[in-house]
């Protein structure tokens, strides 16, 4: 299995469905997106998962070419974006994170107005529109008008409509994003399979859960840039280790557990009133016994590779 490194680059297996060097994107004098390097290979699901403003919309966005980067070059399905934009964009497949749905209409008028735009033949045009509610599980609702749907059903119906076209590539900006955990789950469900169907999937969320369950590999973004990338497990293993142990006391208490594990070369991560101690399975001897009794043990997670790459607290 590949190891999982801190990099900009990852050289990608096969043709890549997505490639972005040296992307630049400003607003004024922020810079969103700052030297971004990315490929996604053809066939997997790949995460972009960060913190609030890491990034990840933006980079969404200049996929669609609905943000024209302002340095570096983009190409989506081999197509140069926004120079052939309308070519990538009829390619692909967008779910877009704000529910855009037409609320006068039915589910299925819906699909049947993006199959025309999207030129699916007309001979064709029903039996695509019919996949496309099952794959989404809305067929016995297919004409209910969007407005009298459950917020897990429309979400439903805009990555049903993003599919209708059977594009090779799907964008999912924060598919569950405000949703609660089961109707999450629910869409996971539908998200898997569009994955074992060897559809490409470029997913951005900031849900940890989300990206270990449904990513093959993970890019790790913070500040415009990719600074991590690999599959979790290989994540996991390589900035957290297999064990993590959790210390809880006062400020003084956790201060000197942290200062004691840095100074043995071990990464921390403060969560409120702990510190986790990571690797801890290569903790030696010694620092057990300065570190003493009480520790809770537990399995390292993705979560706390966010947190010691990024510095940010998961919501």
């Amino acid at each position: 299995m590949q190891r999982a490194r801190i990099t900009d680059v990852q050289d990608a297996a096969g043709a890549a469905a997505i490639s972005l060097r040296g992307v630049v994107k400003r607003f004024g004098g922020f810079t969103a997106v700052d030297g971004l390097n990315l490929e996604v290979p053809a066939g997997v699901c790949l995460g972009l998962l960060g913190p609030n403003g890491a990034g990840k919309s933006t980079t969404m966005k200049m996929l669609t070419a609905q943000a024209i980067a302002d340095e570096g070059s983009i190409h989506v399905l081999g197509f140069s974006v926004p120079r052939e934009s309308k070519r990538a964009r009829a390619a692909m497949g967008v779910v877009p994170q704000q529910d855009n749905l037409d609320e006068e209409l039915t589910a299925r008028e819906n699909l049947e107005v993006f199959a025309y735009l999207y030129r699916v033949p007309r001979k064709a045009r029903r039996k695509a529109v019919d996949d496309a509610l099952a794959i989404a599980h809305l067929t016995e609702r297919q004409r209910t008008k969007v407005d009298d749907l459950s917020g897990g059903m429309r979400r439903r119906l805009l990555i049903a409509r993003g599919l209708v076209h059977r594009p090779a590539l799907v964008l999912l900006d924060e598919p569950t994003v405000g949703l609660d955990p089961q109707v999450r789950a629910e869409l996971w469900g539908l998200i898997d399979g569009l994955r074992a169907g060897g559809t490409t999937v470029l997913m951005s969320t900031h849900y940890i859960e989300e990206a270990e369950r449904l990513a093959d590999e993970c890019a790790l973004m913070s500040h415009g840039r990719v600074i991590a990338r690999g599959s979790p497990a290989d994540l996991v293993a390589e900035y957290a280790g297999a064990r993590v142990v959790e210390h809880h006391g006062p400020p003084d208490r956790l201060t000197e557990v942290e200062r004691l594990a840095k100074a043995a070369g071990l990464p921390t991560r403060r969560t409120g009133p702990s510190v986790s101690v990571l690797k801890a399975e290569t903790i030696p001897p010694s620092l057990e016994d300065e570190l003493g009794p009480g520790g809770v043990r537990r399995a390292a997670s993705l979560e706390d590779v966010f947190v010691v790459l990024t510095g940010e607290r998961v919501e």
